[in-house]
């Protein structure tokens, strides 16, 4: 099941439309219902709040004005398996050549307060 702070990509009538991340859910005076607040991650950015069913955040497909819709919680891939990591003539990528003079500059310690 989705929790808050959970990616979810929400499918249209089985095409993927938008991405959104799950702010809060709360529930509802019904049981097994609950208030689910998304912010919606497209330009400019929206924050709404369906009703939805346990069930509905799980993943089941649920309808809105008639059109099919579902949630589909965003899981971050694996690493790739090494073999992917080659084109496919089997050459390994370079890596780029690594400067011995190269200094790493800190953001955090530039940022004014």
């Amino acid at each position: 099941m989705a929790a808050e702070n959970d990616i979810v990509l929400i499918y249209f009538e089985d095409q993927p439309l938008s991405f959104a991340r799950i702010e809060e859910i709360l529930p509802d005076s019904k049981p097994d219902w609950y208030h689910v607040k998304l912010l919606m991650l497209q330009l400019p950015l929206q924050v709404v709040t369906w009703i939805l069913r346990d069930r509905y955040i799980m993943g089941d497909e649920f309808t809105m004005n008639g059109k099919r819709m579902r949630l589909e919680k965003v899981v971050c891939p694996d690493a790739l398996p090494e073999e992917a990591d080659s084109d496919e003539d089997g050459v390994e990528p370079s890596s780029p050549p690594h400067d011995e003079k190269a200094t790493v500059i800190s953001l955090k310690d530039k940022r004014k307060r």
